[in-house]
């Protein structure tokens, strides 16, 4: 059986949570994960988790809706992502759903985690609500094409999908695109390229059908790529060996048995 990835989640820090958390993991079927930072305070124990745990991976990131006292430099952000088990810079990107007003200070923070991917040549994972023109013309703008990386929870139309590929994107489907009203989504996911596409949990948030409304955990992103492959009449089994093949190809790492 291919072991899957769950190319984004948050996990609980707790010991206990944890060895919990990988053995669900473990029975099905997945085998890496990647923990996505959404703050500089908690970062540390991100790092921490991915440096302990072999099939765990670490990003570095502050969410686009995050209040921080202080705006990091993108030479601080380049630092913190040259770590080793550092496998991405983000989660960034905009979202105009939570924030309101003048927003150009999350452009700015935007700008400021791309020109860290740049620097240290690592691939960017983007949050993008209600801000899809925006945030493919910050990416183009800022030549994120050169790190490329990966659209999360993608949830805009075709036409999104199209251009983030261009500019050397993949896109990731959660467990939204298993709810019965995701028709939008659906339709997006049949029609990208099985090469460009990742998939994830988001956890604990969007646990998918059959758990929807529960917490969500990594071990969950198996129903994600079952209900994936059959929405677009692929093999299962060739569906989870090119995803995860895909993870390891945008993130430079090998695959880690655990």
């Amino acid at each position: 059986m291919t072991l899957l990835v769950d190319s984004h989640c948050h996990i609980p820090l707790l010991e206990e949570d944890i060895n919990a958390i990988f053995a669900s993991a473990r029975e099905l079927g997945v085998g890496q994960m990647l923990c996505v930072s959404i703050d500089l305070e908690t970062f540390p124990q991100v790092l921490q988790l991915a440096e302990k745990y072999p099939h765990v991976f670490a990003s570095v990131g502050i969410h686009p809706n995050s209040n921080i006292p202080k705006e990091p430099t993108v030479k601080q952000l380049a630092e913190l992502a040259a770590t080793p088990k550092v496998v991405a810079v983000g989660e960034t990107g905009l979202d105009y759903f939570r924030s309101q007003g003048d927003l150009q200070w999350q452009r700015e923070r935007f700008r400021t985690h791309i020109r860290a991917a740049k620097m240290v040549q690592k691939p960017l994972i983007i949050h993008s609500r209600d801000a899809k023109d925006d945030v493919l013309r910050v990416l183009k703008e800022e030549g994120a094409d050169t790190v490329g990386g990966v659209m999360h929870c993608f949830v805009d139309d075709w036409d999104t999908a199209q251009k983030a590929i261009a500019l050397n994107f993949f896109i990731s489907f959660s467990g939204i695109v298993t709810f019965k009203n995701a028709r939008e989504v659906q339709k997006v996911a049949r029609q990208v390229p099985l090469d460009r596409l990742l998939i994830e949990t988001d956890s604990p948030y969007l646990a998918p059908v059959p758990y929807r409304g529960k917490p969500n955990q990594p071990a969950y992103v198996r129903y994600v790529a079952e209900y994936l492959a059959k929405l677009r009449g692929e093999d299962y089994e060739i569906f989870a060996e090119q995803t995860t093949r895909n993870f390891f190809k945008l993130f430079k790492k090998e695959a880690v048995i655990y």
